[in-house]
């Protein structure tokens, strides 16, 4: 029996609308030109669709021009420090206070300059820029004329380089922080312009602390009927639902929790039928698993010394009582590296490694939500728990326990049992 063509391409549309959603959640910036310019072109074709369906469920504007689509993100919470913008190379290490300092104000340099600037000229902005007396008694201090600033300014150039704001004409930058040249680019102002998402203009914000100036940037009109609050409860769930590993009951309001529990299968369900994530549902909350393993920016498991390293960690993690203090981490992975240190690299083996070891896998542990950094160590958190290896129950031929599953005849069963969080 054959699908009637209807069947086929309305399946066809439905999977590039999936496709489409998954895509502007992995870049929230597609450029029409570029290595995402297939995914621009698949999100422009499903516009309209993909434009009703983030505003009604999560508060999301998307854009849509002939340049770029932006899908104007903004967190489920503000005080998640660990997803920050990273250096658009293989390294990805992560900017630092001066960087996103120097990012703003080449951001306002490039907003009231011409269509194409020279990287020196950009930098003789910022430095003058830098010299307003707000900034300086912050502490703020720019004179780009040590390497190190060359570098960080290189790294906010090459950030928007790959944001598609700036496009390369001539030059290098490395000439640049070497001295040894300059660089041309042109200046994408529509993606310029698009590339804040926040509710109210920065100029607008009176608010004193950073806090505060932060909350007022992405603060939302008066809900003033039990419909409008209603929905930017949904909205803010669903936004922590995609953006973070996992979502605890008891980060919620009362409120909150109120609604994720009468209207969770609902939410979850919109999110499946979009992006094909799957809820895990526990005791403790709610994680949504990517069976296609592409829209994370961390993994766990991952491969390299790195990754075996925060592995092990969480096992030692998932089997203590409590908090675990630093020294305590420094000290199993020096008894990891006697163990393993034939298959980690020669610089994992070093005396001293283990402080950037532990330090590398808490900073993963901590971003996926599997640990919380305490004031002298770490601590577990319930999803943990996965990562705990339990002792290993070993069985007769024909034998099986009751939570085993069913023994191969002739053969021992060694397998480590991993405990689950509580259903």
């Amino acid at each position: 029996m054959t699908t009637p063509l209807g069947e086929v391409l309305e399946g066809r549309r439905t999977a590039e609308f999936h496709k489409a959603a998954r895509a502007l959640l992995k870049e929230p910036l597609l450029l029409a030109r570029g290595p995402h310019a297939d995914a621009y072109r698949l999100v422009r074709q499903h516009a309209a669709g993909l434009r009703d369906w983030f505003d009604r469920n999560t508060g999301w504007p998307l854009r849509v021009d002939a340049e770029a689509a932006r899908l104007r993100r903004t967190p489920g919470t503000l005080a998640d420090p660990t997803h920050p913008a990273r250096e658009a190379s293989r390294a990805g290490v992560p900017f630092s206070r001066r960087r996103y300092v120097l990012l703003c104000l080449a951001l306002a340099a490039l907003e009231r300059g011409e269509a194409q600037i020279a990287l020196g000229r950009l930098a003789e902005q910022v430095v003058l820029d830098a010299a307003d007396p707000p900034l300086a008694a912050a502490g703020v201090s720019f004179t780009l004329e040590r390497r190190d600033e060359r570098l960080d300014l290189a790294a906010v150039v090459r950030l928007l380089l790959r944001y598609g704001v700036l496009r390369r004409v001539a030059g290098d930058e490395d000439a640049y922080v070497s001295g040894a040249g300059d660089v041309l680019y042109d200046v994408e102002r529509r993606v310029l312009a698009g590339l804040l998402a926040a509710r109210h203009g920065p100029s607008l914000i009176t608010a004193g602390g950073f806090e505060e100036r932060l909350a007022a940037l992405t603060a939302e009109s008066a809900l003033d009927s039990d419909e409008l609050r209603f929905r930017a409860i949904r909205q803010r769930l669903t936004r922590r639902l995609l953006d973070d590993p996992v979502l605890y009951y008891d980060e919620l309001t009362g409120e909150e929790l109120s609604y994720l529990t009468r209207q969770r299968a609902f939410l979850t369900a919109r999110i499946s039928e979009l992006t094909g994530l799957v809820a895990e549902v526990r005791a403790e909350g709610i994680a949504m698993a990517d069976p296609l393993d592409d829209l994370t920016d961390v993994r766990m498991p991952e491969q390299g010394t790195q990754g075996h390293v925060t592995l092990l960690l969480a096992g030692h993690l998932a089997g203590a009582d409590g908090e675990v203090s630093r020294s305590e981490l420094e000290r199993r992975v020096r008894e990891l590296a006697a163990e393993h240190g034939g298959y980690w690299s020669k610089s994992a083996r070093q005396a001293g490694a283990e402080r950037e070891l532990v330090e590398q896998a808490l900073a993963r542990l901590t971003a996926l939500g599997l640990a919380r950094r305490t004031p002298t160590g770490a601590a577990p958190l319930p999803a943990l728990a996965r990562y705990a290896v339990a002792q290993a129950v070993v069985l007769e031929p024909g034998e099986r326990t009751e939570h085993s599953p069913r023994s191969t005849p002739g053969k021992t069963d060694r397998t480590a049992q991993r405990k689950a969080p509580q259903t």
